[in-house]
């Protein structure tokens, strides 16, 4: 048998896959909005703070942006469940929004899904600093 030569690592992602991504959640984006406007206009609000920080975050994997819209993902669950119990139309969800507690719930958790990313790591090495004597 012949020598076996050791093939190059294959990079993650071909550049044409990562276009393909960003058409395909583009589309799945834009039938949101079509069939769907009610949910889509709640959820603009809701998760601006997640949209802002998903823009600003320049870091590989944007753990910034990851946490402010899992943490405000999770405050719109209630508003999105009101919604659907309502009828699931436009003054539904205006009305939804004109409430200031429900946008400022969710704003609030996006702001401490940010102050969760920017204290984690502080956190961490205390307690290994702590640990290690």
């Amino acid at each position: 048998m012949g020598k076996r030569t050791r093939e190059p690592p294959r990079p993650a992602a071909a550049p044409g896959r990562q276009h393909s991504l960003a058409w395909l959640q583009g589309l799945l984006c834009g039938a949101l909005v079509t069939l769907a406007t009610p949910t889509a206009l709640l959820l603009a609000v809701l998760l601006a703070p997640a949209m802002a920080a998903y823009l600003v975050d320049r870091a590989p994997g944007r753990p910034v942006a990851r946490s402010v819209a899992l943490c405000g993902l999770a405050a719109c669950v209630g508003p999105e469940v009101a919604l659907w119990g309502a009828g699931h139309d436009i003054p539904a969800a205006t009305g939804l929004l004109a409430d200031l507690w429900t946008v400022g719930v969710a704003w609030t958790a996006g702001a401490a899904g940010w102050l969760l990313a920017e204290l984690s790591p502080i956190g961490m090495r205390a307690v290994l600093d702590a640990l290690r004597g």
